[in-house]
């Protein structure tokens, strides 16, 4: 799959939404991806999933986790795929995102941490430290679209690479421009 036919896919699901929006983070942007408008829809994030997995065929695991709320159903498809068990880590009442006890991860297992979009990697860090403090090793990370800018602490395994840029709410065009912001 190119990187032009995921973002087909982002299109014509209504996931690639132009305008003003502020993110989790604080920084604003003209263009967000909605990974859940796209993922809802099985064909497609079976059809995402299995490129991903293509991409995995090599690396060696056990498991795949991603962070809940939307790496899950990423995370089970991918996992599907690649015949592995299928995890998330969820955050509860502020605290680091964990693994419940209730899904199967043993020490010296390896994972495969997967994200729909990686901007920080803040998400996928999370769902990382959660299967290592269960004793797992990391194995890869991969995601949907990586549109990360600044350098991350492992390499990452991507359909596509998107750049879209950001920018601290007291330095953004858009709000200078009037254009109406959005929360996302």
């Amino acid at each position: 799959m190119t990187s032009e036919q995921v973002l087909d896919l982002y299109r014509e699901s209504g996931g690639l939404l132009e305008g003003h929006f502020r993110l989790r983070s604080g920084a604003h942007t003209a263009r967000f991806l909605q990974s859940t408008t796209v993922l809802q829809d099985p064909t497609r994030c079976e059809r995402l999933a299995r490129a991903l997995a293509a991409r995995l065929a090599t690396v060696r695991a056990d498991a795949v986790v991603g962070p809940a709320m939307g790496g899950i159903w990423l995370a089970y498809e991918v996992a599907r795929q690649l015949g592995l068990r299928a995890l998330f880590a969820e955050k509860a009442g502020g605290a680091e995102p964990r693994i419940r006890d209730a899904l199967s991860l043993d020490p010296g297992e390896k994972v495969i941490a997967v994200e729909d979009v990686i901007t920080r990697g803040g998400s996928v860090a999370g769902a990382i430290a959660a299967a290592e403090a269960r004793g797992a090793t990391l194995a890869a990370v991969a995601c949907i679209i990586d549109r990360s800018q600044a350098p991350l602490p492992w390499a990452v395994h991507s359909l596509a690479k998107l750049t879209i840029p950001t920018y601290p709410q007291d330095e953004c065009p858009l709000c200078r421009a009037g254009v109406p912001l959005q929360e996302v």
